[in-house]
């Protein structure tokens, strides 16, 4: 006769257990796997447009996804520093962080690319002309750096009140024990403060890598190639837009909900670990 091992646990320790059980699979993978499955099904039953669509467009996919990779790690390293500057007790140092902060999040996200795609080389090739000097007349800047480089200026604002909060949550007696220990403030900020920190704004933070993932297709605004861009292409040459963009939404959501669900294994983590 087996006898079940969680019966001769005590209720709460048996609920415990079923509980971690639990946790361990994460049934929002169901959802990831039925996007996926659905877009396979749509590319292997209606080849045309299905499959010609994808092989169309799965390099966007690809510039989408390393758009979005880099310029959030430039983000996360770039709304850091902004943010401790925000925190700093030098008046210029956290004014200037301040007024940058507030132009940035005042200015819609496109206007901000198209502003460092365009508007940003010709001040530059105006500067060679004024000033003569060659290489700024011929400036031609590459169009997904300048993509990237405008992703990463906006969000990092965004970032830097993120940042700013998850310090501002840590108790003050933190600081205070790490430098009655003999540690500087920047020890006490990088070894103590920061590190719980990151762990309190991990679910801001997934949030924001899940919108910077999706106003990737902003870009498609200054001619980059990238998933949205490659869409409308297909769709102007073929005429079926229904086709093109339920396409298109469903790439879209696969790479969010993967985003989101790494997010949620790192948060995870951070909880087993405390």
């Amino acid at each position: 006769m087996s006898v079940n091992p969680l019966s001769a646990l005590p209720a709460s320790a048996a609920s415990a257990v079923r509980t971690e059980k639990n946790e361990r699979f994460d049934r929002w993978w169901i959802m990831v796997a039925a996007v996926a499955v659905l877009v396979i099904l749509l590319i292997f039953l209606k080849p045309d447009p299905y499959k010609n669509l994808f092989n169309f467009v799965r390099d966007g996919v690809w510039r989408t996804t390393y758009i979005t990779i880099i310029s959030f790690v430039l983000v996360i390293v770039f709304g850091l520093f902004v943010g401790l500057a925000r925190l700093s007790k030098h008046k210029v140092i956290r004014g200037i962080a301040t007024v940058y902060v507030e132009i940035i999040r005042g200015i819609p996200m496109m206007v901000q690319i198209i502003y460092w795609a365009f508007a940003l080389p010709a001040i530059i090739q105006e500067m060679g002309s004024a000033w003569n000097i060659p290489s700024f007349m011929e400036y031609r800047p590459d169009g997904i750096v300048m993509a990237i480089f405008g992703l990463t200026f906006g969000y990092s604002a965004y970032m830097s009140e993120v940042y700013r909060a998850g310090i501002q949550s840590i108790s003050k007696g933190q600081m205070e024990a790490a430098r009655s220990l003999g540690m500087t403030y920047v020890q006490a900020m990088r070894y103590i403060i920061v590190p719980q920190a990151v762990r309190v704004i991990l679910p801001p933070m997934g949030n924001e890598l899940i919108t910077l993932l999706k106003d990737t297709a902003l870009v498609s605004a200054v001619a980059i190639p990238e998933l949205t861009r490659r869409g409308r292409e297909f769709s102007s040459a073929n005429f079926n837009p229904i086709e093109t963009w339920t396409m298109v939404a469903l790439l879209y959501l696969v790479m969010t909900l993967l985003a989101t669900r790494l997010v949620a294994y790192l948060e995870k983590k951070a909880r087993y670990e405390r």
